[in-house]
């Protein structure tokens, strides 16, 4: 290690470090930290300190592109509930994709005898 530090290199590694964060700050998941309290949404758990990084950013309607200022799409979870939210999804997804077949049509008509009952009102 060299005795005398290169101060200018260690200018441009501190500016780089500040840049770096403000472009953080700026991401949703920083917002959406500011928004909120620092809870799941789901389960109620509390984060602080270095556990803050289990608590992610859940999308409501899961597009990570709809990303309002007010975070009205945005709910914080844990890395859990998180995983199962979108387990979920995933899992609904293919029961509809895998049954091969679309739902099953109701074969009740309510209808079937109104015209012989009108028969009757004439």
């Amino acid at each position: 290690m060299p005795r005398n530090p290169d101060i200018g290199r260690l200018d441009r590694v501190v500016a780089e470090a500040h840049r770096l964060s403000a472009e953080r700050e700026a991401t949703y998941r920083e917002r959406a930290l500011k928004l909120f309290p620092w809870i799941c949404g789901r389960c109620g758990r509390e984060f602080s300190g270095a556990r803050l990084r289990e608590l992610t950013v859940h999308h409501k309607d899961h597009d990570h592109d709809n990303n309002p200022a007010d975070g009205s799409n945005w709910e914080l979870l844990c890395l859990y509930c998180h995983d199962n939210e979108h387990a979920r999804v995933i899992e609904e997804q293919n029961r509809v994709k895998g049954s091969g077949a679309q739902p099953a049509a109701a074969t009740h008509n309510p209808f079937a005898k109104l015209k012989t009952l009108l028969k009757d009102f004439k």
